[in-house]
């Protein structure tokens, strides 16, 4: 069965720092492009960043470029999402995300509030 459970969101000042974490059970997580999207109130669900099987690549939404760092680590199944200077506008649920066999997988998400 997959599961996708995200760690690490809370609350943080304008201007600081988040790492969040995705752990990944089920399938072979090697071999499949991870994804985290966010959806703040009121607003449509939109991909934040993405990267490879391997994590030779990745892209990120215009938004978030040159804060945002994907990353995974394929030995511990995990999937990380980096994010520097936030603001306020990056307030959201950060979910995340896999396609296996044409099937969207999602997990639960995490809670991002950036806030003074």
């Amino acid at each position: 069965q997959v599961q996708l459970v995200e760690s690490g969101g809370g609350l943080v000042q304008p201007g600081g720092s988040l790492r969040l974490s995705c752990a990944a059970t089920g399938f072979p997580f090697s071999t499949y492009a991870m994804k985290w999207y966010r959806q703040a109130p009121g607003k449509a669900r939109g991909l934040v960043a993405s990267i490879t099987s391997t994590g030779g690549s990745t892209m990120y939404a215009d938004s978030v470029k040159g804060r945002f760092t994907i990353s995974r680590d394929n030995s511990k199944n995990t999937v990380y999402l980096q994010m520097n200077s936030l603001k306020p506008e990056d307030t959201a649920v950060y979910v995340c995300n896999t396609v296996l066999w044409a099937k969207n997988y999602w997990g639960p998400g995490t809670q991002v509030t950036v806030s003074s």
